[in-house]
């Protein structure tokens, strides 16, 4: 009998270790949010982001700024504390595609380092309950198509190396510009397959034109898939009421919209800041149940980054490590604490 005890107790402790080192689960937190523990995979239901079991879900986060120049702060210990401590429960991963040296997957960055650093945090995020978003951070490349085959490439690696993971999200191009959405769509009819091959139930968010603002295009000519969303980009000191009342109109004749970043600042990541229009836009994305990740994480020393220029932490954050921005979200999501 002892023998059969300790051999049953030796399966229980090989099993507990496989799926600690596996990423796909980890501890759950229990602070009344969506998170993959109690959400799992999430799915597209009328025009909504919902829980695998399709109740409606809100996701409440952050963006890093270039995954690179962020990659300190993709760690185990701030990622625990993003989660636990402050109710963050997704966080997008902007990979940028074109760039200068190391900033540009597309350009001459190194790409296995971007890997790692997604790695690293799909792991991370699944450890601490959190949903994270891949995002191909297409910018001044302006078109998708312009690296069309490395992000097939791209996308293809990734959804099969993360197919049995619940908590990831693929966004297939930030913001598309000078393109318009006949030209983003197309690009999205070659990708979306290319990921649905490896992970066929996957959660996916297409950029629209105009710097992911031009919703209206997708509204009346939208994609032949499921579970797609649509990304909205607004910062709050120059988007105003006319681009929010345009959204909002988009979301309640049921497009899928996702706000993969936002700022309180002007669009350029800098001042000035209108955080009383700030409020205004989050009060529609709530009552629209419109999931939303500011920008940025880091600490660059734009208006728009939610870590002091001159504070060195990785993790073990105080509240006046953060500037005004980083004050004012850590406020805003403890304010939204709904699923």
């Amino acid at each position: 009998m002892k023998r059969l005890i300790a051999i049953m107790l030796a399966v229980l402790l090989a099993a507990a270790a496989f799926a600690g080192c596996s990423g796909k689960t980890g501890g759950a937190v229990k602070d009344g949010r969506a998170r993959p523990s109690n959400s799992g995979a999430l799915k597209v239901v009328d025009g909504k982001l919902c829980s695998s079991s399709g109740e409606k879900v809100m996701l409440r986060g952050i963006s890093t700024n270039d995954l690179i120049c962020a990659e300190s702060y993709v760690n185990e210990a701030f990622f625990r504390e993003l989660s636990s401590e402050y109710g963050v429960n997704v966080i997008r991963l902007a990979m940028y595609t074109y760039g200068v040296g190391i900033l540009g997957y597309c350009t001459n960055g190194d790409r296995e380092r971007y890997k790692a650093d997604i790695d690293k945090a799909v792991e991370y995020a699944a450890a601490s309950d959190m949903y994270v978003i891949i995002d191909w951070h297409i910018l001044s490349d302006g078109d998708p198509n312009a690296h069309i085959d490395d992000s097939v490439e791209f996308f293809a690696e990734t959804a099969e190396k993360y197919a049995a993971y619940e908590n990831v999200i693929y966004e297939i191009c930030n913001e598309p510009n000078g393109v318009d959405w006949q030209t983003v769509k197309a690009y999205a009819e070659t990708v979306i397959p290319v990921i649905r091959e490896k992970a066929p139930d996957s959660l996916i968010i297409v950029g629209t034109p105009d710097w992911s603002k031009d919703l209206l295009s997708a509204v009346e000519d939208s994609l032949p898939f499921d579970n797609v969303m649509y990304a909205l980009h607004f910062y709050s000191a120059t988007h105003g009421a006319e681009v929010r009342a345009a959204a909002e109109a988009a979301s309640r004749v049921g497009l899928p919209i996702f706000v993969t970043e936002y700022g309180v600042t002007a669009s350029s990541g800098d001042l000035p800041r209108d955080i009383p229009a700030a409020d205004e836009w989050i009060e529609m994305l709530e009552r629209e149940n419109i999931s939303y990740c500011m920008w940025s994480l880091a600490r660059t020393g734009e208006a728009s980054s939610v870590i002091r220029p001159n504070v060195s932490k990785t993790s073990g954050f105080d509240r006046e490590d953060f500037t005004e921005t980083g004050k004012w979200f850590i406020d805003n999501i403890e304010k939204h604490k709904g699923m």
